[in-house]
């Protein structure tokens, strides 16, 4: 019997999005094969966390519109809220053959061709507002996965704007760091 994604990570069942990557970051930290940790428990964590921001995606989704609750009010400078309502999720997108800290630095490089960086909290999520054609405000968790990292996906529109394929966001991405000088990084 495989237990909830939820109690996998030690969190509860109403948790947001930050609070779900949160408890995937510290279990990394104790179960990474980098750090001494067990390959198959990094992967039921991993998998216990996209699960969870599934799950979380739906419930969202699920939630009423314009004047219910609040979950939709923007922040200063127009930026999605916490819980980025309206939002698409590619969990996971794509994988970088490198550890976090060095996938986090070339994502930085990548969002510099793409947008500007408008947030961050290294080398686990980069947050940013694209610029034409893909307008859009996009979030980027890395997860650390066997020596490599997982990077997710979330984008949001930007008010005025349709949000663009979040499959033309990942792809953006991809492309601006396949051009990448690995070397330099």
């Amino acid at each position: 019997m495989t237990r909830p994604p939820h109690s996998v990570l030690g969190i509860a069942t109403t948790a947001t999005a930050d609070e779900i990557r949160n408890a995937q970051r510290e279990l990394a930290r104790i179960h990474h094969p980098d750090v001494g940790g067990d390959a198959a428990v990094m992967q039921a964590v991993n998998g216990a966390a996209a699960d969870a921001l599934r799950m979380l995606g739906e419930r969202v989704s699920q939630r009423p519109s314009a004047t219910g609750g609040g979950h939709e009010q923007e922040t200063a400078a127009g930026s999605p809220t916490d819980d980025w309502f309206g939002t698409e999720r590619d969990v996971p997108s794509f994988t970088v053959e490198a550890l976090p800290a060095e996938a986090f630095e070339a994502l930085l490089v990548a969002t510099a061709e793409l947008g500007d960086v408008e947030g961050d909290d290294p080398p686990y999520e980069l947050c940013a507002l694209l610029h034409s054609p893909l307008i859009c405000w996009c979030q980027l968790d890395v997860v650390p996965d066997a020596g490599a990292s997982t990077i997710n996906v979330s984008i949001a529109p930007v008010e005025g704007h349709l949000l663009p394929a979040i499959v033309d966001v990942r792809n953006a991405y991809i492309t601006a760091l396949n051009r990448l000088d690995w070397s330099n990084l």
